[in-house]
């Protein structure tokens, strides 16, 4: 005799929506010099990796000891205030807009949609956290927004390849297994 079970989350609605383009940059600072690049940007720089602060639209994630991603609306003039202290706090500022694409993935299931091809322990990482991981064969950012709530930043190339995986999972999820 054979049986099987349906896990709660089977019929779970997962979305999975493409977030709207936005104005990506990374910043490169000694820490010495991170107090001054974060006023020009109009934030406070986290020291801390992992860790999230925003001002207003703005949006930064510290990723390394002086390294930042910083999300804002297309368009806002941060490379020109980074600019104006260059002289007294150099730095690096790349524009990587079209290097990325963000994904918002949400619903009661999600966490089982990220486990099926990210190794990180996703049930553990704060809500206002951020964090460079791997899903599959692709480096991503994971932005958790709320309990049920993420955005994937993928590289543009890799980006077919991990909805493929999402849509695959998804079905999976939706089907029970």
């Amino acid at each position: 005799m054979m049986t099987s079970q349906k896990h709660d989350f089977a019929a779970a609605a997962i979305r999975i929506e493409d977030a709207a383009p936005a104005l990506r940059l990374s910043l490169r600072v000694k820490p010495a010099h991170r107090d001054a690049v974060g006023r020009a940007l109009g934030l406070d720089l986290p020291a801390r990796v992992g860790q999230r602060a925003q001002a207003g639209d703005i949006q930064a994630l510290c990723l390394g000891p002086d390294e930042w991603l910083i999300a804002a609306p297309e368009g806002a003039p941060l490379a020109d205030a980074a600019r104006a202290v260059y002289a007294d706090a150099p730095h690096s500022l790349v524009d990587i807009s079209d290097r990325e694409i963000t994904l918002r993935l949400s619903g009661p299931a999600v966490l089982d949609l990220l486990a099926a091809c990210c190794p990180r322990n996703l049930a553990a990482m704060a809500v206002g956290s951020a964090a460079r991981t791997v899903f599959d064969s692709a480096t991503v950012i994971l932005w958790r927004d709320g309990p049920a709530d993420f955005r994937m930043d993928v590289w543009r190339s890799f980006a077919p390849h991990v909805r493929s995986l999402l849509a695959q999972a998804q079905a999976e999820i939706a089907a029970g297994l």
